[in-house]
């Protein structure tokens, strides 16, 4: 599936560009083809560098909550539910108390100890792979829910229409709560479909209730919070948590009597060795990427997508937020820029410009999902974890259009 994903990547580039040359009279598109071919390299790189110091640090500290124990007890904690769905993982494995602690962060908005903890997790579930090169029931499930996962706190979001001068940057916290919610159950029920997951099963509807109105209280509690109230909540909560969770393994380490420093380097050791061994996994991936959005591919979609809707006879004010809701599953810096791009031209308030919020904050970068964490265990067939995942945003990108309307139509 990869292999025909990067194939068609730049097969589709080069029809473009083509069309852009006899049709358009653009023949510059091929420079900028090429420039964005060293770019993408270059970004690789960049990537790396921050990847390499990120992965060393919080894999150090999750060597220490291994040996303290309380990666074990969370497994212990989760292994009737996951037994349901994935029941190639043994009961008490310590992929799955790494699986929650991922989810957790994701849920908190906090992207730097989610990755290594997701990539550790990626790494205990390819010890138990009998096809080391061909994704298993068991990741797929893990890295669609990943690239799904539920976001309660999305201060990134808060902090770029903040910077755009936003009378209230938290505007947009319950569409994108709804949007998001609304991909990661898409993203949970494709998977069980293509696997025949056991979701009916009162284990399952337990936890898949329990969780509904876990989050239903607390949408229930932000809701009466004011703007300000609610953006102080989203930075103080995230940083509060991510430090509490350093403090909680080192104090469990010092009860258990581990060696916390010689875990600390022993861990970090082995995130060095992760963070080596992805690069050219995100060179071909981010440069396939760069070529396919500089041949102009995703603007002709665009205005295809346009005349239609225009055929139709709809409003198209939502269209004027597509541009991140393209970009966003193959670059999470472009989106961005889409983003802040729509607040600029349309204001910050603009329905495009909220639309476009929503959808930054309920879609996730799938193939650079893809690429760091099959890459990092050496997976090349994914199977149906890019059909299941790129269905997850596409409900994602549905459920912030429906959603705006309904607040801000």
């Amino acid at each position: 599936m990869l292999n025909f994903l990067w194939l068609s990547f730049f097969f589709l580039a080069a029809a473009s560009a083509l069309w852009r040359w006899l049709v358009v009279g653009d023949p510059a598109v091929f420079a900028g083809m090429v420039e964005s071919l060293f770019a993408m390299a270059r970004l690789s790189v960049e990537v790396m560098i921050l990847l390499f110091g990120t992965l060393t640090l919080w894999l150090g500290f999750l060597q220490i909550a291994e040996k303290a124990g309380l990666v074990e007890r969370l497994a212990r904690f989760l292994s009737p539910l996951f037994a349901r769905l994935m029941p190639e993982v043994p009961a008490g494995h310590p992929a799955l108390g790494l699986i929650t602690m991922n989810f957790t962060a994701n849920a908190l908005g906090l992207d730097n100890a989610a990755t290594p903890i997701g990539l550790k997790a990626m790494r205990e579930l390819q010890s138990l792979n009998p096809e080391p090169e061909r994704a298993s029931n068991a990741q797929i499930l893990f890295l669609v829910l990943n690239a799904s996962s539920l976001t309660l706190l999305p201060v990134s979001i808060f902090m770029y229409r903040a910077q755009q001068g936003a009378p209230d940057p938290t505007l947009v916290f319950l569409p994108i709560l709804l949007a998001t919610t609304a991909s990661t159950l898409a993203g949970f029920f494709a998977v069980v479909f293509m696997q025949r997951l056991r979701w009916r099963d009162p284990v399952v509807l337990g936890w898949l209730l329990g969780s509904a109105l876990l989050l239903g209280g607390f949408i229930a509690l932000l809701s009466t919070l004011s703007s300000v109230a609610l953006a102080s909540l989203s930075s103080v909560l995230g940083n509060v948590v991510l430090f509490g969770l350093i403090l909680l393994f080192l104090v469990a380490g010092m009860l258990r009597k581990v060696a916390v420093y010689e875990a600390f380097i022993e861990g970090a050791r082995e995130g060095f060795e992760v963070a080596k061994n992805l690069l050219p996994y995100l060179v071909a991936m981010l440069c396939a990427v760069g070529v396919l959005r500089a041949s102009g591919a995703l603007d002709l979609l665009l205005t295809g997508i346009r005349d239609g809707v225009l055929w139709a006879g709809w409003d198209t004010r939502f269209v004027d937020a597509l541009p991140t809701a393209l970009v966003k599953p193959f670059s999470g810096s472009a989106a961005r820029a889409m983003l802040i791009d729509t607040m600029n031209t349309q204001g910050v308030d603009s329905f495009p410009a909220l639309l476009a919020a929503t959808m930054q904050g309920s879609t996730e970068t799938t193939f650079y999902v893809l690429a760091v964490y099959f890459g990092s265990v050496g997976i090349q067939r994914a199977r149906h974890a890019v059909g299941c995942a790129l269905f997850a945003d596409l409900a994602g990108v549905l459920a912030s259009i429906a959603v705006c309307y309904w607040f801000f139509g």
